[in-house]
């Protein structure tokens, strides 16, 4: 498994901007190979969010982001006025996994 996240902060005040950005935009990422899950992280401390993504190996989500749907998937809108500055981002491989 490898998971790929990136860290938002977004400027108080500008949360709900942001979390509609997110709900309206179209992903692409149904049927792209690899692709196993995207959840949209809010953590306690205002303005802190994640995008987390599970693939099933590195290569999947390396493909991905050459791809054309990525590129589609990342031209929509703009976040410009709603962020501290640029994401994050976290590349993980996974050395255990559990699940219920």
């Amino acid at each position: 498994m490898f998971v790929a996240m990136n860290n938002f902060k977004v400027k108080a005040g500008r949360e709900a901007d942001f979390e509609t950005q997110w709900r309206e935009r179209e992903t692409y990422l149904e049927g792209v190979a690899g692709f196993v899950q995207f959840s949209l992280l809010k953590s306690d401390h205002g303005g802190d969010y994640i995008s987390h993504t599970t693939w099933t190996d590195r290569q999947s989500f390396v493909d991905w982001t050459q791809s054309e749907e990525f590129g589609k998937g990342h031209r929509q809108g703009s976040l410009a006025g709603v962020l501290e500055g640029p994401p994050v981002i976290g590349l993980y491989e996974a050395v255990l996994v559990e699940t219920a």
